[in-house]
């Protein structure tokens, strides 16, 4: 029988705790230049902390290049993690870029594009 945590909503503020110390890691020691302005969107964590999946964003960079560059820096990364988070187990990373971001501005423009070329019947006012 697996036993489950005394602490409520603790993964939860693990995968937090993890996406700031994240976010400060690649912008103070990552020196690659493959990888962009980053925005960590959000972290999930399996229960038993073994691997966390690192959803993020990027500006101004190819997003295939960028994931590449950040799983391999995962291991530097995740050893970083070690230095800063206080549990046993610090997840092995991997990283997927999120496209919500691009998907958003697209259905945006489409909208907008839909709105603009409305013509409006003669009983709407």
């Amino acid at each position: 029988m697996s036993r489950k945590s005394t602490i409520p909503n603790r993964g939860f503020r693990v995968a937090d705790q993890i996406q700031r110390d994240l976010a400060e890691l690649i912008a103070r020691d990552l020196k690659d230049p493959r990888i962009g302005m980053v925005t960590l969107n959000s972290v999930e964590v399996t229960p038993d902390y073994a691997f966390a999946k690192v959803f993020f964003s990027v500006l101004g960079a190819d997003p295939v290049v960028t994931e590449r560059a950040l799983n391999h820096a995962a291991g530097h990364l995740r050893s970083g993690l070690f230095k800063r988070l206080r549990i046993h187990t610090v997840p092995t990373l991997r990283f997927v870029f999120d496209s919500t971001t691009e998907h958003a501005v697209a259905m945006d423009t489409l909208i907008r594009k839909a709105v603009a070329s409305h013509v409006p019947d003669e009983g709407d006012s």
